[in-house]
């Protein structure tokens, strides 16, 4: 996937030419890049040449290349001299500028000078020294001992708690160079102390290697190559040298911001090397598919709704609308007294989703929180696609269409298909990859702490994108830990120490990051403590039968097997339970595969739930949720989303069949081929190829799923749309919908929504308190008249009305500061019409498109 750039332009050569390496090796070359030099190279030169002759059982054979970058001064004549006295003195100038530049050349940087000397060495060693001899070129024998010891590259550092600094430089001076090696040292090269420091000595194969494959010109070289070592495994020793301030140094303060940005530029031009053109398909094709699945919200954005999104859909633009409201107000956005007043929401105990409706404030405000919806939406699904292709091809496959395949059913399976109607929580799930490759990443114990740190952050950033879908996460890594533990139990024990450590330096980074917003969530204001759900395990059948949504699916098939059409949580069907099976039975010798077999089949038992009834018998068997069905956490978790675990369980699985299909297949111009994995050879003949893949795609095909159904949204009333309520909703007042928004009938929110948040509502649609024990609940608690409202849209009858309702009417009025009580046209409404003038005493007056009673007045 890598693609190199050609190689540089030859520098133009004074002195004896340069063989190719390997040819005419000397023992060392020292490279010595120089810009406007000419007043120190000549003792520079002189003290260089002494100390290589005065060591001929080391140095028998050396060179000493000096690389004039564009010089304006004499140097490149000083070196002419040089080389006269001393033929194994070599000067390199870059080719020039342009055609019109005539004999001189730019400046190039530091970086570019390096390279070209580096490429043109011949030694097996190879020195890079400064022309101001900070470092004494004495200070080279340790380095030697390094190399000597197996190192592949020593660098001479001054930060070392060893080394001896002789000629301190000015304190602002090396506070400012100590600051921004330190940044650079965290950004991009942890472990390194002295990333900087211009005396280091490589192997010459190796850093000619290094350096052919570098881009950067400036001072950022220093960190390319050292990073370029570490990836190749290539031991790099840090070794105590003498060091020595010299007045004229070419590097300033403000050069180690230079060097973060020559590297964030190296990062970014890598990206784009190593996304190839394959792999840019793979990732179109992932949103093309995720815009026709939306094509009905796209069509007419903020003015579509999911149909089977129930009320969701107004829940979650109205969270996006409060925080973006919130944000750009510089106020709290944990919590809102725009909901439930005069109680409010407590937002972070909510499933707000922060880490996105935060970053995208800008968009809500600027093109509404219909838009952010079906951005969120749209990019969710896609993203998380490409996370899971993305890990798939660095970690477990080499064939493109085996990780595009095993990536298309990590975020498409009917159970991801189904919560991205209404549920972004679970459907936008692309931080878990990058979470997952982390750990591995730990279980390696290469950079422990540095990994740890990472995973700090990404954890803290899951949290504020969904804590149930991180649980749910975390309860297969877990599983899928016992699973691999029993089969490779040496490996898993040899892994278990720097995973925990790493876990440690991850929890210290997440405490004080989440210590806050945690403590608001459970013990701030409208904090609860769990959700009862009751009972809701998928049924045995869920698992072989087809989603609604699929394209072999029957929308009352399902509907009879699962609680909601955002709740089908299993619905894997038959084929491709079938195909894992076979996979699983196939692959058995590779522990991996074992142990993502047992998590699918593990979550899948825990989502049946409590109890598991028998199909087609009426016997009951008890269930493995009961052990966790209490604990704390798991006792708000609906367990039928535990078999969500199992996908990208799956998904690998799928991914590493596939790989093994390709495994014998031609690989194609951009390396989509693949590898036999631990479990045996390549995937066979042509006979078993051709019958995998149409077994692939038999499993596949019926879970294709069909896009998602919308209609146009009810209209806003044009009291509210054109701002009329203004003149009935005095500041710091409610206005009353009739009946009162709940989960089940939501769409007031839309209307506060449309009016930019200017009133607030009492009742609503989120998580919050009950009773005295603070358990959760779904919406707010009942007050007298918005349980009889409530009763009077569900009958559509009209109770008899006493003073002592009227008196509890005036008083729940009171309690949520009304101003003025607003009927809209519904099924029902007339009864309710009736059912609020008696409460009130008089009726409502007809305006625009409501009826509207003022109560701010006082009844």
């Amino acid at each position: 996937m890598l693609h190199t750039s050609p190689a540089r332009p030859p520098a133009l050569a004074i002195g004896p030419a340069a063989p190719a390496p390997g040819r005419g090796a000397v023992d060392l070359t020292v490279v010595v890049p120089a810009y406007n030099e000419e007043h120190r190279l000549p003792r520079t030169l002189d003290t260089i040449c002494r100390y290589l002759r005065s060591s001929p059982g080391r140095h028998a054979e050396w060179e000493l290349i000096v690389v004039d970058d564009g010089s304006s001064d004499a140097t490149a004549a000083v070196v002419r001299r040089a080389a006269e006295a001393e033929p194994r003195i070599r000067l390199l100038t870059p080719p020039a500028a342009s055609p019109t530049a005539g004999s001189s050349a730019r400046n190039h940087g530091k970086g570019h000078a390096l390279r070209l000397g580096v490429l043109a060495s011949r030694g097996r060693r190879v020195l890079l020294t400064d022309a101001d001899l900070a470092t004494p070129i004495e200070e080279l024998a340790p380095l030697h001992d390094r190399l000597d010891a197996g190192s592949a590259a020593a660098i001479g550092s001054r930060a070392h708690p060893e080394a001896l600094i002789e000629v301190d430089q000015h304190p602002l001076r090396r506070l400012a160079g100590r600051a921004g090696n330190r940044l650079i040292r965290a950004v991009a090269l942890p472990g390194v102390r002295d990333t900087q420091c211009g005396f280091k000595l490589f192997d010459g194969d190796r850093a000619r290697a290094a350096f052919g494959r570098s881009r950067l010109d400036g001072w950022g070289i220093d960190v390319e190559i050292l990073r370029a070592f570490r990836r190749e495994g290539w031991p790099v020793a840090e070794v105590p040298v003498r060091w020595a301030h010299q007045e004229g140094s070419k590097i300033r303060p403000l050069d180690y911001g230079r060097v973060l940005l020559e590297l964030l530029r190296l990062a970014r031009r890598g990206v784009r090397e190593r996304i190839g053109a394959g792999d840019r398909a793979v990732l179109l094709a992932y949103l093309l598919l995720s815009v026709l699945l939306y094509k009905g919200l796209w069509a007419h954005v903020g003015h579509r709704y999911l149909v089977d999104s129930g009320q969701d859909q107004n829940q979650w633009e109205w969270f996006f609308a409060v925080t973006a409201h919130h944000v750009l107000g510089l106020d709290d956005p944990f919590f809102t007294g725009l909901q439930n007043a005069p109680l409010g929401v407590n937002l972070m105990a909510n499933t707000a989703m922060l880490g996105l409706a935060v970053p995208l404030a800008p968009v809500t405000a600027l093109f509404g929180p219909g838009a952010t919806w079906t951005l969120v939406l749209t990019c969710g699904l896609a993203g998380t696609a490409a996370a899971w292709y993305w890990l798939l091809r660095k970690r477990f496959v080499r064939a493109r269409r085996a990780a595009a395949l095993g990536g298309a059913l990590c975020a498409f399976a009917p159970p991801m298909i189904s919560h991205a109607n209404a549920h972004p929580n679970f459907a936008v799930l692309f931080m878990m990859p990058l979470i997952i490759d982390r750990l591995l990443r730990l279980c390696e114990g290469t950079r422990v702490r540095r990994d740890g740190v990472v995973l700090g952050l990404f954890l803290t950033y899951q949290v504020f994108l969904g804590e149930e879908a991180l649980l749910l996460a975390a309860l297969g890594l877990v599983l899928f830990a016992a699973g691999y533990a029993a089969a490779r139990p040496a490996r898993a024990r040899a892994a278990l120490r720097p995973l925990a450590r790493g876990l440690a330096v991850a929890v210290a980074v997440c405490v004080p990051l989440l210590a806050y917003p945690l403590l608001w969530q459970f013990f701030g204001d409208q904090s609860y403590h769990s959700v009862l759900h009751g009972p809701a395990g998928n049924s045995p059948r869920a698992f072989v039968e087809f989603a609604g949504r699929s394209l072999a699916g029957h929308q009352a098939t399902a509907d009879a097997l699962a609680m909601n059409r955002t709740e089908q949580n299993a619905f894997f069907g038959w084929p491709l339970l079938a195909l894992t099976a076979v996979v699983v039975v196939w692959l058995w010798r590779d522990p991996r595969v074992r142990a993502l077999g047992w998590v699918a089949f593990a979550a899948s038992v825990l989502s049946l739930g409590r109890t598991i009834p028998v199909p087609w018998t009426g016997i009951t068997l008890p269930g493995p949720w009961r052990a966790l069905a209490h604990r704390p956490l798991f006792e708000s978790v609906i367990e039928s989303r535990v078999a969500m675990a199992a996908v990208p369980a799956l998904g690998i699985l799928l991914a590493l069949a596939c790989d093994r299909l390709c495994a014998s297949a031609p690989a194609g111009p951009d390396g989509d081929g693949g590898a036999a994995g631990p479990g045996g050879g390549a995937g066979g003949g042509r006979g078993l190829r051709i019958a995998g893949w149409a077994a692939v795609t038999a499993a596949l095909l019926p879970l294709a799923p069909t896009p998602f159904t919308t209609a146009d949204r009810v209209p806003v009333p044009s009291f509210i749309a054109d701002g009329t309520w203004r003149a009935h909703v005095p500041e710091g007042h409610t206005l009353v919908p009739v009946p009162l928004p709940s989960p089940g009938d939501a769409e007031a929110l839309h209307w506060q929504t449309t009016a930019g948040l200017g009133f607030p509502l009492p009742g609503g649609y989120f998580n919050g308190p009950d009773g005295p024990e603070r358990t959760g609940v779904y919406g707010p608690q009942y007050r007298f008249t918005s349980a009889l409202l409530a009763e009077v849209s569900r009958t559509g009858r009209v109770p008899r009305i006493r003073q002592e309702q009227r008196r509890a009417a005036r008083e729940d009025l009171e309690y949520w500061r009304a101003g003025a009580v607003v009927l809209a046209p519904q099924p029902g409404d007339e009864a309710l019409r009736v059912t609020v003038e008696r409460l009130l005493g008089w009726q409502g007056e007809w305006i625009g498109g409501v009826w509207v009673w003022d109560v701010h007045g006082g009844m």
